[in-house]
């Protein structure tokens, strides 16, 4: 496996850097995950090889950059660099047991009676992990937005003035780009908190759509080269710089009621979703959610999320607008 960030400077512009320790080592002519990722499908090259062979001896003090305290800074791992519109951010729920049993407990009606979270749950239990090259049950899919929502680690992550709540939401995101011939292709996985308001969902599910509209963050690692057999990682709130709740959670494979390969099929068996040229970040599903403690994030308040394998925590404040929401007209023309 190979570790990469995305980097940049005020005045030498984007870079890609293998993570080698405490040190950034910068590679030469490519700016960007998504070119080099191209360029090694063109020359039929790994991305692994074709990093490895671009490296350069400059070398950057990662501490600083993962700080803040570097004219480096952070970008998220993966995106797509020229038009972020492009760049199309999804995700699937419900992988995880916990996460079934949260929805369950927001919109159940009686004890005995199964919402249809959890109904979708157990379909997955069911048939989402099908033997390979066939094709599993459909699981839940969302859409979250386009590239612009996309966040780095240290970045903040906002709750707007028109939203009641903001949660974080501890999970992996796979990142895809299609190829000139229209094939997906994986380019590896990241940390993420994929963020959404669980107040503004729990009053009905069919808010759900509107409540996954928000920002989020991935990395600040993409680990390329490997698979997602399972991991277990913590989930963490600070205020004020002390921790005032963590929580272990597990995920990968063997965690999920679904493959990766089911949860690609579905997401990718859309015409419009094999697009060549478009770049793809996929959340994979959450275990656990400080909502479910009932903990109210604060402005101010830094979400962690870490996970063994996936290199350096990612952390992201909470910024919350509250100032009052102002009414959108639309103007004919």
């Amino acid at each position: 496996m190979l570790r990469l960030v995305q980097i940049k400077h005020p005045k030498r512009g984007r870079h890609v850097a293998i993570v080698n320790g405490k040190a950034l080592l910068l590679v030469a002519e490519y700016q960007s995950v998504f070119e080099l990722a191209l360029a090694a499908i063109a020359l039929k090259k790994t991305i692994q090889d074709l990093a490895e062979i671009s490296n350069t001896t400059e070398e950057i003090n990662y501490d600083l950059v993962y700080a803040g305290q570097s004219e480096w800074r952070l970008l998220p791992p993966f995106d797509h660099p020229h038009e972020p519109a492009r760049c199309l951010v999804t995700g699937t729920g419900l992988t995880h047991q916990a996460s079934a049993a949260n929805r369950q407990a927001m919109h159940a009606k009686a004890e005995a009676e199964l919402t249809d979270s959890m109904k979708m749950y157990r379909w997955g239990v069911e048939g989402g992990r099908p033997k390979m090259g066939t094709i599993g049950a459909s699981p839940e899919w969302f859409y979250k937005g386009c590239g612009t929502i996309l966040r780095a680690h240290n970045e903040t992550l906002d709750v707007p003035n028109f939203s009641e709540d903001g949660g974080d939401e501890a999970e992996v995101a796979g990142a895809y780009l299609v190829d000139p011939n229209g094939i997906p292709r994986r380019v590896g996985f990241m940390i993420g908190n994929e963020f959404s308001d669980h107040v503004f969902e729990t009053k009905n599910y069919l808010y759900l759509a509107h409540s996954k509209l928000r920002t989020c963050s991935i990395g600040p690692e993409i680990i390329v080269g490997g698979g997602l057999e399972g991991s277990q990682g913590t989930v963490k709130i600070e205020r004020a710089g002390k921790a005032i709740w963590c929580q272990p959670f597990s995920t990968g494979e063997s965690n999920m009621c679904h493959t990766v390969t089911n949860l690609e099929h579905h997401h990718f068996k859309y015409p419009t979703h094999r697009r060549a040229g478009d770049a793809h970040i996929h959340f994979l599903g959450a275990d656990v959610f400080s909502f479910r403690d009932k903990i109210v994030l604060q402005d101010g308040d830094v979400m962690e999320v870490q996970l063994e394998g996936f290199g350096r925590a990612l952390r992201n404040p909470v910024r919350i607008d509250k100032s009052k929401p102002e009414f959108i007209e639309v103007k004919p023309l």
